[in-house]
């Protein structure tokens, strides 16, 4: 595949990644609607997921291709760009509120989340063979993440969407949560088709944008990991990075937090753990390093909510400066 060609296929795909999530999102909202299902409810599983949708369908696709490295760096490069850049421009337009449930609760479960992606790619530390040992195969210094790593994150997966499940409904029994009605119901057959459409644009797209990076990466000679960090995880982070903007606009800033965390728990324990289980994913140690850094910037966007309830201007131009230092540091590693 040219060049050229690469990056059709990658612009392509990811205008598919993003169109197809839509429909999903359109005609699965209505299903559940038709269904009598809440509105909070919808919000907090098809929504979040559908914003999630364009990484699973790189990571996935990937997997199945053997294309570890892109795979694991999609999301932990979406989950850095979400969290500096997202929040960070959010920010910029408008201070980004802070609600005590996401210092308390989201942004630290983020975290947690994090350290058992690390732990799990730990625990399939593969050692390399020392220098004139011929007698074993040589083995490179990796980690695997197993299926037994990818059902632990699945795990976490299942208690988080309980978790908010269980709460959303109990603030709206008690009244302290109002049903917004903003939910499109289409037809039962438009429905369908938009989401037998959405899937299949999801599909189309991720293999397209696998397809593409990997020859930009065959090209210019840059690794699958760094491809993945950025070129990718900023295209399929897009619909979290415009919907958060839009929210802060319309003054909704605590939305974008919201949303970004959200998307950050979904990118690691449903997509990463529903990748192992397809196809166990072995990387190296740049795959390590990035993991800590996801940790490392929620951290810095936990103490920026917990001082004073909300994330600043100034703190938002932090975030977005720190995000151009490690992007910068990618590229010279």
């Amino acid at each position: 595949m040219n060049i050229f060609l690469a990056v059709l296929a990658l612009v392509g795909g990811f205008v598919a990644l993003i169109k197809g999530a839509d429909w999903f999102v359109e005609g699965s909202s209505s299903v559940a609607k038709l269904l009598k299902v809440p509105t909070i409810v919808i919000g907090l599983t098809v929504v979040a997921l559908g914003t999630s949708l364009p990484e699973a369908s790189v990571s996935i696709s990937s997997a199945l291709k053997g294309a570890n490295s892109l795979a694991i760096s999609n999301v932990v490069g979406s989950n850095i760009f979400n969290t500096l850049v997202v929040l960070g421009a959010s920010a910029l337009i408008v201070p980004v509120c802070v609600q005590p449930g996401s210092v308390k609760k989201e942004i630290p479960f983020s975290i947690l989340c994090t350290f058992a992606l690390l732990g799990a790619l730990f625990l399939g530390h593969n050692k390399a063979v020392p220098a004139g040992d011929v007698s074993a195969a040589v083995v490179e210094n990796t980690y695997t993440l197993t299926r037994v790593g990818g059902l632990v994150l699945i795990a976490l997966f299942a208690f988080y969407m309980y978790w908010q499940i269980s709460a959303a409904m109990k603030a709206r029994k008690a009244g302290e949560l109002e049903e917004e009605e903003d939910v499109k119901i289409m037809s039962p057959l438009k429905s369908v088709i938009a989401i037998v459409g959405g899937i299949a644009c999801i599909i189309i797209g991720g293999n397209f944008v696998v397809e593409g990076a990997s020859a930009i990466a065959m090209k210019f000679g840059m690794s699958e990991t760094l491809v993945g960090m950025t070129i990718v995880a900023i295209g399929t982070s897009l619909p979290e990075l415009v919907t958060s903007m839009v929210a802060a606009k319309k003054g909704e800033s605590d939305l974008a937090l919201g949303n970004a965390i959200g998307s950050n728990i979904f990118n690691i324990v449903f997509i990463l753990g529903f990748s192992a289980i397809i196809s166990p994913m072995t990387v190296d140690i740049l795959a390590i390093i990035d993991t800590i850094a996801v940790i490392g910037v929620s951290a810095l966007t936990l103490g920026f909510a917990a001082t004073g309830k909300k994330i600043s201007r100034t703190e938002g131009a932090i975030m977005i400066v720190a995000y151009v230092g490690y992007f910068v540091y990618m590229f010279l590693r």
